[in-house]
């Protein structure tokens, strides 16, 4: 509860209440008495215990290690203690990644693919086990995956030591990590001699962002999955701009690339737009600039 701002009741440290406006919450008080700290161990010394708590602190952002003499809620005294248990520590960390939710960590692109990866993996290859890295479930689970992780980390700012690849990757069987690249490589090498990431999060499945010229010599769409999917290609113009997207390049070479041809060596004429894509030599990414 509250008093007035001016009650003369305002700066004691205890009070004995009896009587509120009776709101839930910070109901206003209107009968109080002034209680020391002594008379409140005095008349209720069976009722006081000594309690000691691990527990994240989300005004400070840090795990805090108090030991507290506890009347009902209310602290008594509290003194700060060193020395907790490493479990309880890391466990109170952990309750702090819950409290402020998963992007509190430090995501990086290699992590987010992975789970982009494995959760392609679990659809396209649904005869092997593939884990459910999804923030989701990562969430529900957080206290099992990343606890044993937090060791020797009490603030919010030791996250960032973290490395969420290596640890995502940890949960994938050592018999299915081991097929992981060739089944959902990170990266496609292209005729060109550069490699992209693949984005397998995009909506209609993986997808590779490249410009034309690097694509010539290449005949017939990259798949991934052992072969049971086919990595849509975005093809870009030299300005990096979209041209066409198609999942068959082969007949994306026949068919469309004449008239993309057509258009495009008015626009960019010192750039290669040979007849024969498939002839042509591709060009790398430094020489279509």
């Amino acid at each position: 509860g509250v008093l007035a701002e001016n009650d003369p009741l305002a700066g004691r440290e205890f009070l004995a209440v009896a009587s509120t406006d009776g709101r839930a919450g910070d109901s206003r008080i209107f009968l109080a008495a002034p209680l020391a700290r002594g008379e409140i161990e005095a008349l209720f010394a069976d009722r006081i215990a000594t309690v000691e708590e691990v527990a994240w602190d989300a005004r400070s952002g840090s795990v805090v290690q108090r030991r507290q003499r506890r009347f009902g809620a209310v602290a008594l005294e509290e003194n700060r203690i060193e020395g907790a248990d490493p479990a309880r520590v890391a466990a109170a960390m952990a309750a702090g990644v819950a409290a402020m939710g998963l992007d509190v960590l430090p995501w990086t692109d290699a992590a987010r693919g992975l789970q982009a990866r494995t959760a392609f993996l679990a659809r396209a290859c649904p005869e092997a086990d593939w884990p459910d890295l999804s923030d989701a479930r990562l969430a529900e689970t957080l206290g099992e995956w990343l606890a044993p992780y937090l060791a020797g980390m009490t603030r919010r700012a030791h996250l960032e030591r973290l490395d969420l690849a290596r640890i995502l990757a940890a949960l994938i069987p050592h018999p299915l990590r081991a097929r992981l690249d060739a089944l959902a490589p990170a990266r496609l090498a292209l005729p060109s001699g550069a490699t992209y990431a693949i984005d397998y999060a995009a909506p209609g499945g993986p997808k590779l962002a490249v410009r034309l010229q690097e694509a010539f010599g290449l005949a017939e769409t990259p798949r991934v999955a052992e072969g049971r999917v086919a990595v849509t290609l975005e093809l870009l113009s030299p300005a990096r701009r979209p041209l066409a997207t198609t999942a068959d390049l082969t007949s994306f070479w026949r068919q469309a690339y004449p008239q993309v041809r057509r258009e495009m060596r008015g626009r960019y004429p010192k750039h290669a737009w040979p007849e024969d894509p498939l002839a042509a030599a591709p060009l790398a990414p430094r020489r279509i600039r």
